[in-house]
């Protein structure tokens, strides 16, 4: 009885100090929680009007400017790094710019887009909502493919798209056929982790 006694009075002890443990570990997490939460709230005070400003110049819009702003500081959320005070600036703008480029291609993709339906009778047209789906797909599917070599993927697109052989393809990009093999590989791999990642 003594034995048991004192193995119980050892759990009880060793669970004490795992739960101090664990207390110190949550304690200091949400430390560095609020540590990040006030840097960011910081960022945002002294640098958000300079950056819409900025953004304004750019896109020649107060809307979109806006709109870049608001998800310029949500990337860096989501990055969970906050720049140097003497970098800050710099860094904001770095990632604006990303976002610009991909507003701009996000555009030219919808317009394509809808270049394309206006060559369909009325009856066969897609509802907004059906729209607004393809043109998430395709925005999706292009930065997939910029994620690649540009050889990689003109490769892939003259293959799928095209319906190009590789042997066609070799002498259009002036590569030898084992190449569009890699290349194609290359392309349909990123799709692969792309498809798989989503599901996750």
């Amino acid at each position: 009885m003594r034995t048991i006694l004192i193995h119980v009075i050892k759990s009880v002890s060793t669970m004490t100090a795992c739960n101090k443990k664990a207390t110190v570990s949550a304690t200091t997490a949400s430390i560095a929680d609020f540590a990040h939460q006030r840097q960011i709230e910081r960022l945002y005070s002294e640098h958000h009007g300079w950056l819409r400003s900025w953004l304004r110049k750019k896109l020649g819009n107060a809307f979109d400017a806006a709109d870049l702003a608001h998800d310029t500081y949500l990337r860096i959320m989501a990055t969970e790094r906050v720049p140097e005070p003497d970098e800050s600036r710099r860094h904001l703008s770095q990632i604006a710019n990303g976002l610009i480029i991909d507003l701009y291609r996000r555009r030219q993709i919808e317009a394509a887009y809808l270049d394309s339906l206006a060559q369909l009778p009325e009856q066969q047209a897609p509802s907004e909502e059906a729209r607004a789906l393809v043109i998430e797909a395709l925005v999706e599917i292009d930065a997939i493919l910029h994620g690649i070599a540009p050889k990689a993927r003109k490769a892939l697109l003259m293959c799928r798209l095209d319906g190009l052989s590789y042997r066609e393809i070799a002498d259009q990009l002036e590569v030898s056929v084992s190449s569009v093999e890699k290349y194609i590989a290359a392309g349909l791999l990123a799709c692969h982790r792309a498809l798989h990642a989503q599901n996750a």
